[in-house]
């Protein structure tokens, strides 16, 4: 299969291309590189084609038409809930006018499907726990918001246009490659801090809750979505719980380090508290996560702990 991955240089998208390699697939990656966005040309394996370019950019078009793929997986995006406060025509602009440019290329290539991620931002505050695809979508943040309005463009060009979509509504996905610098992250933050003996920054009392999902765990979901799950949208989490306070408990049990903590405002945007029910997508997709909380941050641990060591 002929596969593109918008945002294949980032931390997610690049995790996803390299499962789509390993499955056999035709992969090329298109990645703007922005800064804040955490892609990295160093992220892109060699044996997929890599084109540096913006998913509003003119030329993608031309891309989608040359290279022809079957299917796009859609992981370019501003994806900081912060960023999008503060700058929502920014947000707007890559999350909606660049997920428009995309599908309209795609349409035109006949591109079979394309795969979204979504995220779990769009159901922003929710009433009950744990979040299902049923529960309302009250997003809170003017990225929750893109992410929203994107899937109902995404039923547009389904039904006007024939383009078969699946959206993924991902939790808090954490994991190896995952930018320490951003302000989005809060594992990958946490480690930095951790092993360059820095002070931790928790928001609010710390007793705020996420689901944290594995990024490998999120790729093999993109796989699946390959061939199933067609016209629907699934939350992709692990139904756990964690809070900011245990995640750094945790990493003091991992790494033996006990760094200072400072305290912060609650910061604009963000909900209290988030679990995603994944019985559906183990249902029509075949998928569930494999990896433990535990595992998943002993691996992210070893990661940056030989990224510090290079």
């Amino acid at each position: 299969m002929r596969i593109i991955v918008t945002g294949g240089a980032g931390f997610i998208g690049s995790h996803v291309a390299d499962a789509y390699l390993a499955a056999g697939h035709d992969v090329v990656v298109v990645d703007s590189l922005w800064a804040q966005g955490g892609g990295r040309r160093e992220f892109v394996n060699e044996r997929v084609s890599f084109v540096h370019m913006d998913i509003r950019d003119d030329g993608i078009s031309r891309l989608f038409s040359e290279f022809r793929p079957d299917v796009v997986s859609h992981h370019a995006a501003q994806h900081s809930v912060a960023i999008s406060s503060r700058d929502p025509q920014l947000d707007a602009s890559v999350n909606v006018m660049g997920l428009i440019n995309v599908l309209d290329s795609a349409v035109k290539a006949g591109v079979r499907k394309v795969i979204f991620a979504s995220s779990g931002a769009t159901y922003g505050e929710p009433e009950t726990l744990p979040i299902t695809e049923a529960t309302p979508q009250r997003p809170s943040s003017p990225y929750g918001i893109t992410k929203m309005v994107s899937e109902h463009y995404l039923r547009f060009y389904e039904a006007e246009r024939g383009l078969d979509f699946t959206a993924l509504r991902y939790g808090n996905v954490y994991g190896p490659r995952q930018d320490p610098s951003g302000e989005a992250g809060v594992i990958a933050i946490f480690i930095a801090k951790f092993l360059n003996g820095q002070d931790v920054r928790i928001d609010s009392d710390g007793e705020q809750t996420r689901d944290y999902v594995y990024v490998a765990d999120v790729a093999d979901a993109n796989v699946s979505a390959l061939e199933r799950g067609g016209g629907g949208c699934f939350v992709i989490g692990t139904n756990r719980r964690t809070s900011v306070n245990a995640l750094y408990r945790e990493l003091m049990a991992i790494t033996g380090e006990a760094p200072t903590i400072e305290r912060a405002p609650k910061r604009p945007g963000d909900v209290r508290d988030a679990q995603f029910d994944f019985s559906l997508a183990q249902r029509e997709l075949g998928w569930s996560p494999a990896t433990s909380l535990r595992e998943g941050m002993e691996k992210t641990v070893a990661y940056f702990r030989e990224r510090l060591a290079a």
